[in-house]
């Protein structure tokens, strides 16, 4: 097997995984858990650099301010996504979250068409479609749009896209954003500190220690995937990590659904299918459309 595959298949499973997780701390406030992740996220990765001795992009990126701008704000839409993902996971809406992640394929189609001029295939424009009824189907049932789904969609959509088009590398971009966002972080763990209040502070004062250990994991939980992730998509095609992408949300919506017991009813798994539908349609015509590139080589 591609070892690429496997690398990629861990690093959804990981994602998919992340409910659970972030379940166990949710007794802490959803923006008290983002800014730990980003600051114990960076020390993995400045650790991680250490190990590799990569620190020359640093002295050039401080040099670059159009760069440093552009991560400013692919890591300002990290935190909102971060936030919104683990504030759905503590309150009930992990269905709502993976189907921000279904939807994510063709958010980016979409995404490709406005900003970087791609021509979307006409197969892909109907999957598009269908996928928007789907989230139609899903506002007309519920009475309101599904935000927490689109949020998520939105900003890792455009994320992808700041990415895409970045000077930097996974680990590189990665370790630039923490690094724009720790001071932040650091500075209002800090002041929640001194004044008593916080998770660490009040899970000590109450003997609840095994808190420290959740958040210090969000680290390496946050980064390995990462890492995994971009090792994988260096040696399997687009089409195939099209495919794998799908067991990340498969994943949440089992925990969701089945672990969590959240609502999935038959008027909103109707909604769901036209999604799913249009991944398969998407899907089928990304294999297809990889299979004649390769018989023209």
């Amino acid at each position: 097997m591609n070892p690429g595959v496997l690398y990629a298949a861990l690093a959804y499973t990981a994602w998919g995984l992340f409910p659970a997780f972030f379940k166990q701390l949710s007794h802490v406030n959803a923006f008290e858990v983002v800014m730990h992740r980003m600051v114990w996220s960076l020390v993995f990765l400045i650790g991680v650099l250490a190990v590799l001795r990569r620190w020359a992009w640093l002295r050039d990126v401080a040099r670059q301010p159009k760069v440093l701008a552009a991560f400013a704000l692919s890591a300002l839409l990290l935190s909102v996504n971060w936030s919104v993902y683990v504030w759905a996971v503590q309150n009930a809406h992990v269905v709502d979250a993976s189907l921000g992640y279904f939807i994510l394929p063709l958010v980016n189609v979409a995404f490709g068409f406005a900003f970087l001029h791609e021509r979307p295939r006409p197969v892909q424009w109907l999957a598009v479609a269908v996928a928007a009824s789907g989230v139609v189907w899903l506002t007309l049932q519920a009475g309101r749009l599904p935000w927490v789904a689109l949020v998520l969609a939105a900003t890792f959509g455009v994320y992808g896209l700041l990415r895409k088009v970045a000077a930097l590398g996974a680990l590189e971009g990665l370790t630039l954003e923490t690094l724009l966002l720790a001071p932040f972080a650091l500075g209002l763990l800090v002041w929640w500190a001194w004044h008593g209040q916080g998770a660490l502070v009040q899970g000590f004062g109450s003997g609840n220690a095994p808190t420290m250990g959740w958040l210090l994991l969000a680290g390496p939980l946050t980064a390995i995937p990462l890492l995994l992730f971009a090792a994988g998509a260096r040696r399997i095609p687009m089409a195939t990590l099209g495919i794998l992408q799908y067991i990340s949300p498969s994943l949440q919506m089992a925990l969701g659904v089945w672990l969590y017991g959240e609502a999935f009813d038959p008027a909103r798994a109707i909604g769901f299918y036209l999604i799913w539908l249009a991944l398969v349609v998407y899907s089928l015509d990304s294999l297809w459309n990889g299979r004649k590139q390769l018989s023209k080589k």
